[in-house]
């Protein structure tokens, strides 16, 4: 049977292009439009919330797919970004986003390259499962590098 949860966000306009976000599990902080959209630099940006939302919940749900195919990960680093395309009328949508993970596995006695398929089998499932990247029409591009030691 299905089922729901529910997340929430509050955001208060601070003046000019400021703002103020408390997100439902507790964390707030001050936001604004990127500086390239008359925002401020140095602070979260909905399009840095957005590529982080990809990133944080593909990286979340490899952790589980490794805990599933019993693999020992030792590190995970993952640098995402997104592609933003501004049509001549202003409007804006992200393209695709682009994720390199690194991922560190150690083999134990298994064979390098039995491990390094289920790692990337592990990545596919994590972006299948991904609530966040199934729920984006953008393009999902992963460029892993796997070192199994």
């Amino acid at each position: 049977m299905s089922r729901t949860a529910t997340y929430h966000t509050t955001v208060t306009w601070q003046g000019e292009h400021w703002g103020h976000i408390v997100m439902g599990n507790g964390p707030e902080m001050r936001f604004s439009a990127p500086p390239d959209a008359q925002g401020h630099s140095g602070v979260l940006t909905p399009e840095d919330a957005f590529v982080a939302a990809v990133n944080t919940c593909i990286m979340m749900m490899f952790i589980w797919a490794c805990e599933r195919f019993k693999l020992d990960l030792v590190a995970y680093e993952c640098r995402a970004e997104g592609t933003k395309l501004i049509e001549l009328d202003r409007t804006e949508i992200f393209t695709h986003l682009r994720l390199w993970p690194k991922v560190r596995i150690a083999a134990g006695e298994e064979k390098a390259e039995k491990v390094n398929a289920r790692v990337r089998r592990a990545l596919q499932s994590a972006t299948k499962y991904s609530l966040v990247a199934n729920s984006v029409k953008s393009e999902l591009i992963l460029e892993p590098q796997i070192q199994v030691i």
